[in-house]
């Protein structure tokens, strides 16, 4: 099976430091959409892997945050893509769970769920955070310079191995010509 690992604030949407807490907020970063459905169209399923901490913050609910995916997919769908699995960590950073990246709590899950190795499956995301949870797992860490991805960058300390693309458009290029 062939599968990419997305985060979503910074990566497929714009983020916000106060956290995006309604559909109305939701904006995507001008060709994620399109390189989505790049990758459906070339056989992958593509899954997100996504800290919302606003839920356990009490920033927004459940009903909220099933309405941003609900706009997500809708706009993806509108060209032709589509989210075919969405893991949420709900936690806030002080409730030390076992899913909150950068631990790999969700992306144990996702390997479960798709009964696969995720031994070099591409994960993008573009906080050291993201990063880490993949590189645990033996995934193949992508960071976009898009959302805190340059400031990512700026801190170092990357995953030996890290590769670097300027957004999630150039990232599906370079998936699909290694694949």
């Amino acid at each position: 099976m062939k599968l990419v690992i997305l985060d979503r604030d910074g990566v497929i949407n714009y983020d916000s430091k106060q956290f995006i807490k309604s559909p109305a907020e939701w904006r995507p970063i001008p060709g994620s959409l399109e390189a989505i459905a790049r990758l459906n169209q070339a056989g992958y399923k593509v899954v997100l892997a996504t800290n919302q901490s606003g839920v356990g913050r009490g920033l927004f609910d459940m009903d909220t945050l099933n309405a941003i995916h609900d706009k997500m997919c809708r706009a993806l769908q509108s060209c032709g893509g589509r989210i075919d699995a969405i893991f949420y960590c709900p936690h806030s950073v002080d409730a030390h769970c076992a899913c909150r990246k950068p631990k790999p709590g969700m992306y144990e899950r996702i390997a479960d769920c798709f009964n696969v190795d995720l031994s070099g499956v591409p994960a993008v995301g573009d906080t050291l955070r993201d990063l880490l949870a993949a590189a645990a797992v033996g995934a193949q860490p992508l960071l976009v310079l898009t959302g805190l991805g340059a400031q990512t960058v700026e801190a170092g300390g990357l995953p030996d191995g890290t590769l670097v693309f300027p957004d999630l458009a150039a990232a599906t290029e370079h998936i699909l010509l290694s694949s």
